[in-house]
């Protein structure tokens, strides 16, 4: 099972200054583990929201908003994407994570994501949408 870990962002995140060394060196070494060990897939921190945008669908309408975003409780920081038998094993793997928020303060959201397999034996891939180019 692939589950998609994601640091929720906070005030001193959005606020933009990386993290320090020794933060982000702990954070390296525990993804290296985890990446030579198979169960890390992909990691990445994001940008703060003030270097970024959403797009509000309504209809045939878009609508651009730029950054930065009131709400960061409800903005992700950064993610990773793990392979493990199951939830209760991502569980176990995010609260090994080392705490590397500068107030100590963080949540992290684990969410499965979907195989092919969780869209039942009806749904077949369609080929054609692979060949669309943008």
């Amino acid at each position: 099972m692939r589950f998609i870990v994601m640091a929720m962002a906070t005030k001193e995140s959005e606020a933009g200054p990386p993290p320090k060394p020794e933060a982000f060196a702990a954070m390296q070494e525990y993804n290296e583990e985890l990446a030579k060990a198979g169960i890390l897939l992909a990691a990445e921190g994001l940008a703060p929201t003030s270097k970024g945008a959403r797009v509000k669908f309504s209809g045939d309408q878009r609508t651009v908003m730029d950054g930065p975003f009131a709400e960061t409780k409800e903005v992700v920081a950064g993610f990773s994407i793990i392979q493990v038998n199951s939830l209760e094993d991502a569980i176990q793997l995010v609260k090994r994570t080392p705490n590397i928020f500068p107030n100590g303060e963080a949540v992290v959201e684990i969410r499965k994501l979907m195989d092919v397999e969780d869209f039942g034996e009806g749904f077949t891939p369609n080929a054609e949408i692979a060949k669309v180019k943008f």
